[in-house]
């Protein structure tokens, strides 16, 4: 090999990986899917997956990055894979914190309790208001509201 061609050897490579990092670093599936940002979970997508796990090839870091950036976003599950919606429920006035944690879990079928640290608890107007309130938390209603 030519000494001329070993520069411009060393710059297509240190390119090549410089390319690859960043795109590892930023995770693929908010590259190639940003329109899932916010899905909370579902079934895994193959090819973000793939594409991530090639990461781990260029050393561990990239591909780890890539797969945390994925699972934070959201944007390594298949769109479609899980469910939300907006249940109305009247509640009656008298309703103590026992008997609205007790509906909340059968509507929900897992055991609530209006105590924890993660769960936030919303009196509404209208159902607008609460449809509203999914929207702004990143959760699509489109088929809730095609609907109704």
């Amino acid at each position: 090999m030519s000494p001329a061609m070993k520069p411009r050897l060393r710059h297509t490579l240190n390119g090549l990986v410089v390319g690859i990092t960043i795109a590892a670093l930023a995770g693929c599936g908010t590259l190639f899917h940003p329109e899932r940002k916010g899905q909370m979970d579902g079934r895994i997508d193959p090819v973000v997956a793939v594409a991530n796990g090639v990461g781990l090839l260029f050393f561990i870091l990239p591909g780890v990055i890539a797969y945390a950036v994925d699972f934070s976003n959201g944007t390594i599950y298949l769109p479609g894979t899980q469910t939300t919606g907006v249940d109305t429920m009247p509640l009656d006035a008298n309703m103590d914190v026992a008997a609205l944690e007790e509906l909340l879990s059968e509507k929900s079928g897992k055991t609530i309790s209006l105590d924890d640290v993660l769960l936030i608890v919303e009196e509404v107007d209208s159902l607008d208001e609460a449809l509203a309130l999914v929207r702004m938390a990143g959760i699509d209603d489109s088929e809730r509201l095609a609907t109704m």
